[in-house]
């Protein structure tokens, strides 16, 4: 029997996991690697519901897994020691749980990578942790061009738009992802696991000011309150204010499917200690035009469902975003991008440094392996 090898959270066990492990030990014996308390902490920014101890006692008695262990590393990688002790003939991933860096390791390593599509037992309805969690009603947001914008140092020198879509909580993105993740836990101590029904700017505004209290020091930009509270597509313009002079809103299910259909997210390491995006921040009226430009420009390829057009665009609002916050990429993201370009229309990076993703514009998913988002099409009201 060939050796096989998974490695994750497993916090709250349920059947998508044992599904999962079903499908994984069909090519062999398979062993678990279960990521401990600490590295979840780091990475998702909360406790498990499980101490790692239960979880590793509850995987183990699964019976489809051979053994399993707490991984000994730490970070995205967490399990690399423990993979190279073990060297399994192939390492089982979920299709959201792939990452460049893991597939790497495994071509260093002569590992076959192998990706699961996630499906569930046969009768069984489809599980995430994610979706077992009472915030998950709470969505996520993902800006597509123009971000920076919202900051009044960047827009007092050019107006215009930053474009953002409302992502529902399918999966629980890291902490510093560029996912609004420290605004929806905000909006999470506010709301508890759901948005009120109520109307959208008004509450959006309650938001912004709830996790900007007087004597803020940094203000968290608003497109972060106004991206989770607005569903659908939106186009928010500034003009060197904190608060957009104008919003506009895209609910069209055919737009917004387009775009669901030619967004692909891979996930990136970590960023290094002592990131400082700031850094080294060269701002002009001339950077700040053409970044306002290329959103404008992002924004009309999407409702003319133009694939060329919206790619191009992306990637002239990233680069537009480096020219003044050049250290937003690091050397070592900036070489898988030159990996990915041959097959991708554009790109942006999600979470500056690292601890994201790239957004990339696709043909087609099964070009590129990564994860895709389900975008909020309307306001949904939980009872």
């Amino acid at each position: 029997m060939k050796k096989v090898f998974v490695s994750g959270c497993f916090d709250m066990l349920h059947s998508g996991h044992v599904a999962f492990f079903e499908e994984a030990s069909r090519h062999g014996t398979l062993y678990v690697g279960v990521g401990s308390d600490a590295t979840i902490l780091k990475l998702k920014g909360r406790a498990t519901i499980n101490r790692e101890q239960e979880r590793l006692y509850m995987v183990k008695s699964t019976r489809y897994v051979f053994d399993a262990w707490i991984n000994r590393g730490e970070g995205l990688l967490d399990f690399e020691e423990d993979l190279k002790e073990l060297m399994p003939d192939i390492f089982f991933v979920n299709e959201d749980g792939h990452t460049p860096e893991k597939e790497q390791l495994c071509q260093t390593l002569g590992i076959e990578y192998m990706i699961s599509r996630r499906v569930p037992h046969e009768h069984l309805p489809a599980r995430s942790t994610t979706a077992l969690r009472s915030e998950c009603f709470i969505p996520y947001r993902l800006d597509l061009a123009g971000g920076w914008l919202d900051q009044p140092f960047v827009s007092q020198h050019h107006p215009g738009a930053v474009l953002t879509i409302n992502i529902e909580p399918d999966i629980e993105f890291n902490d510093r992802s560029g996912m609004a993740t420290s605004t929806r836990k905000k909006a999470i101590e506010l709301w508890q696991n759901a948005i009120p029904v109520n109307n959208s700017l008004k509450l959006a505004k309650e938001l912004f000011c709830f996790e900007n209290p007087p004597g803020t020091r940094q203000i968290s930009g608003s497109q972060d309150a106004l991206g989770i509270v607005l569903p659908g597509l939106n186009k928010l313009e500034y003009h060197n204010d904190y608060w957009p002079y104008n919003v506009v809103s895209v609910q069209d299910e055919d737009i917004l499917q387009w775009i669901e259909d030619h967004l692909c997210m891979v996930a990136l390491a970590p960023r290094h200690d002592g990131y400082e995006v700031l850094a080294n921040t060269n701002i002009t009226p001339e950077k700040v035009q053409k970044l306002s430009k290329a959103s404008e420009n992002c924004w009309e390829a999407i409702l003319r469902k133009d694939l060329e057009a919206f790619g191009k665009a992306m990637s002239d609002s990233f680069n537009a975003q480096l020219e003044m916050f050049p250290l937003m990429i690091s050397p070592d993201i900036l070489k898988l991008l030159e990996d990915y370009k041959p097959f991708v229309h554009g790109w942006k990076l999600s979470g500056a440094g690292g601890g994201g993703y790239f957004i990339f514009v696709v043909d087609h998913h099964h070009k590129i392996t990564g994860t895709r988002v389900r975008i909020r099409k309307n306001l949904k009201i939980i009872l």
